[in-house]
């Protein structure tokens, strides 16, 4: 066994042990998970929802649902899989209860898709991440699960209940808008 599996095994005996805990209602393993995954939940509802008051908010509530449903885990996928599937839950029904809306497909979209050109900017961090948060909520929804959640345009139809086409539609044109916002 190398090395490396050896610490996969390790990692996921670890959070076996925590989850269980967590399961008999203990409080120092919930606070053990809250600290491993509330950042990295906190930034993904920042990005979803633009609005670190609501992100907080947010937070709060997936870690309530977290504890109140740790029973319901099956090991299916990793903790952080699960934890990370409800934050996003979470912020698009705070979206949609806000009127997150998406465009329709028009003829814009038939266009075959160009192939994407190499462009060397200078852009910041900080740059980016204010035009991402710019985007129209559609736009931001859809780049993000797609661009930094790593789900794929018919997942992200599933979770939005909107075609894969008009996922992909979306992501066009936040990418076609993001580079008009950075030039």
């Amino acid at each position: 066994m190398s090395l490396q599996s050896n610490n996969k095994m390790d990692t996921t005996q670890t959070h076996r042990d925590l989850i269980e805990r967590c399961k008999e209602g203990r409080r120092d393993a919930q606070f053990e998970l809250y600290n491993l995954y509330s950042r990295a939940m906190y930034n993904t509802a920042l990005r979803m929802v633009k609005n670190a008051h609501d992100a907080e908010d947010l937070l709060q509530s997936v870690f309530v649902e977290v504890f109140m449903k740790i029973d319901t885990f099956r090991y299916e996928s990793s903790i952080g899989s699960w934890i990370k599937r409800i934050t996003i839950n979470k912020c698009i029904n705070f979206l949609k209860s806000r009127k997150l809306t998406f465009q329709e497909l028009t003829p814009y979209n038939e266009r075959p898709e160009e192939p994407e050109r190499e462009v060397e900017t200078p852009y910041s961090v900080e740059r980016v991440n204010r035009a991402i948060t710019d985007l129209p909520d559609g736009y931001r929804m859809v780049f993000t699960l797609y661009a930094m959640e790593g789900y794929d345009h018919e997942e992200i139809g599933d979770i939005l209940g909107i075609t894969e086409a008009t996922s992909k539609s979306q992501y066009s044109r936040a990418k076609a808008k993001l580079r008009d916002m950075l030039v």
